[in-house]
């Protein structure tokens, strides 16, 4: 099995508050991405490095309120909005496989379902719990494959943010190291022990950056 970092997602109040406050942090401004009409949320993409993507997302209030379940990465959750209206933050990490199916059935917790999106002649199948939460907080990443075909990364702009490790922090970290062995996706990320925090170490026009 294959896994790697395939994108990871900052969260934002409206996308024009999480551009700005992106430009501060790290320096570039991030692209505008797509809309998903299956969560009504939409994006800014930008590469990150080895085939992954820095993923700004928030909710498109343009499109239906409700788009007929919970939104992805803890979107419609209260405190995730009330932490958003301050500033953007970090929200899940994704990791791409070529077994989607062997992920879910030997996951000793649960992912979620998995969700069928396409957008043009893309398609991909994500782990989504139903009621839009994220497995241990958001520690566990979100597993996501690809039709066949190149890495959406490759046609994004590449502005010079590469990401260098996915950061978590967690009251019990042999319990979350030991789960993201079992995942085959320990190697993926620095875990020590401390309050459940998950963050994003950037290397970046204006140096190392953290986004947390």
């Amino acid at each position: 099995m294959h896994n790697k970092i395939d994108h990871f997602a900052i969260g934002a109040d409206t996308l024009e508050q999480g551009v700005v406050a992106m430009e501060a942090a790290i320096g570039v401004t991030v692209p505008r991405g797509g809309k998903h009409d299956a969560m009504s949320t939409h994006n800014c993409v930008m590469q990150a490095g080895n085939e992954s993507f820095f993923e700004l997302i928030a909710i498109d209030h343009e499109a239906p309120s409700d788009p007929g379940r919970a939104r992805w990465f803890t979107l419609d959750d209260p405190t995730t909005q009330a932490r958003l209206a301050q500033r953007p933050r970090a929200l899940c990490w994704v990791v791409s496989t070529d077994d989607l199916d062997s992920v879910i059935a030997n996951s000793p917790v649960d992912l979620g379902e998995v969700v069928l999106f396409t957008r043009g002649d893309r398609s991909w199948r994500l782990t989504v719990p139903k009621d839009g939460s994220l497995p241990m907080g958001g520690m566990l990443p979100a597993f996501i494959e690809w039709s066949p075909g190149p890495h959406p990364s490759k046609g994004q702009q590449n502005l010079g943010v590469t990401l260098n490790k996915v950061l978590l922090s967690y009251p019990d970290s042999a319990e979350l190291s030991e789960t993201l062995q079992a995942l085959q996706v320990d190697h993926l990320a620095d875990v020590s022990n401390g309050p459940a925090a998950l963050s994003f170490a950037l290397d970046t026009p204006k140096g190392r950056v953290v986004l947390d």
